[in-house]
């Protein structure tokens, strides 16, 4: 059964990181992925927090054909801006391989950030954001087929 959105919204910090310890890198993503915010997960408000992020803020990202580089879903009308390079190293989180989406030499507004997806079911990513080298929030990614 597909794991959805909301489910991971309700899912305690721990439950998150061990999803993401079990996902796999097989291959770099391409296409449009859906994304959804998940902070303070398995609180109340982390399925309301994720809802408002996705209408006023982050709705996901398109990673290029040859999973080389992306851009975000950003505003209410998805406007595709803040380019990152990918690339496959070591995480920060447990230092087993992991898809690096990196913003350091693409963005101006989001330099300090570096996101890491793994492959949690076919076409879903769960992802992991850092600000500098603080674990800072997670995502949840679908890719259409």
């Amino acid at each position: 059964m597909a794991t959805a959105a909301a489910q991971l919204t309700g899912m305690s910090q721990t439950e998150l990181d061990q999803m993401f310890s079990r996902g796999n890198i097989d291959q770099v993503p391409e296409g449009d992925a859906q994304g959804t915010a998940i902070v303070a997960p398995g609180s109340p408000i982390s399925g309301l927090l994720a809802k408002l992020i996705h209408i006023l803020a982050w709705k996901g990202k398109v990673i290029d054909p040859g999973g080389k580089g992306l851009r975000n879903k950003v505003t209410p009308f998805g406007i595709k801006a803040i380019r990152a390079e990918i690339y496959k190293e070591p995480s920060w989180f447990d230092r087993r391989e992991c898809i690096v989406l990196d913003y350091s030499k693409t963005s101006l507004v989001a330099r300090t950030i570096r996101d890491e997806i793994r492959e949690v079911e076919p076409g879903r990513y769960l992802g992991i954001v850092y600000w500098g080298k603080h674990k800072f929030v997670n995502f949840f990614l679908v890719f259409s087929s």
